[in-house]
């Protein structure tokens, strides 16, 4: 069931709290331009008719250079933008339909924020799951409580798909991530933020190659 996809160490995350719509493009081609080789599109403020453009503007950016696309929730605009995947919540279509509308070439990947949640998630077919929030966040309203790296390293422990940090990581903290066996880590404020984005993803990109021991 589970296709043991590996992960790039580094998982930008576009948000539209931090991205306003006009500024998609120049922010995706700053994280690709850095050497980023996912990138996950998470929308809540826009129209869905933004959501779709927006998704259209990145996969245009990202095809053909090797960046896997995520869509965040929504299953219908990684189909009509021909995203590589999707990745689903708690409370988002189940996991099991998602799959028969994507079908198995596309990633799926899946958030869990407790060990039971990833126990559960085992059973899905999922390529992936993220843990957290590690640290705390302010980029999820509603955010839990962080779970710590101790809750990481028991989920990486316990589970036998590859697992993605997420919440609160930033240049200052992302070694201990992988010294805790994650596969990758999600980031968000940390490069969106940055007044040199490209140059940001570049030092992150180092920085984790040499957290997880790859010359």
């Amino acid at each position: 069931m589970h296709t043991k996809k590996s992960l790039p160490l580094i998982y930008p995350i576009i948000d539209s709290s931090l991205v306003p719509f006009d500024n998609i493009e120049k922010v995706t081609e700053a994280i690709v331009n850095g050497g980023a080789k996912i990138l996950q599109l998470r929308v809540k403020e826009f129209s869905s008719a933004e959501f779709l453009e927006s998704a259209r503007i990145i996969r245009k950016i990202t095809r053909g250079n090797g960046v896997i696309f995520v869509v965040n929730d929504r299953v219908d605009v990684a189909l009509l933008s021909n995203a590589d995947g999707v990745h689903l919540g708690q409370d988002d279509l189940p996991v099991k339909e998602a799959r028969q509308l994507l079908g198995n070439s596309k990633i799926i990947g899946y958030s869990t924020h407790n060990l039971r949640e990833a126990m559960e998630a085992r059973k899905l077919p999922v390529d992936y799951i993220s843990f957290g929030p590690i640290f705390s966040t302010k980029t999820k309203q509603a955010a839990q409580t962080p779970k710590g790296l101790k809750g990481l390293a028991e989920v990486i422990k316990a589970v036998d798909i590859p697992v993605v940090a997420i919440g609160g990581i930033a240049e200052a903290n992302i070694m201990y991530v992988f010294q805790q066996g994650a596969s990758s880590a999600a980031m968000i404020s940390d490069i969106l933020t940055s007044p040199d984005i490209s140059g940001k993803v570049r030092k992150l990109i180092l920085q984790s190659n040499g957290a997880a021991g790859i010359s």
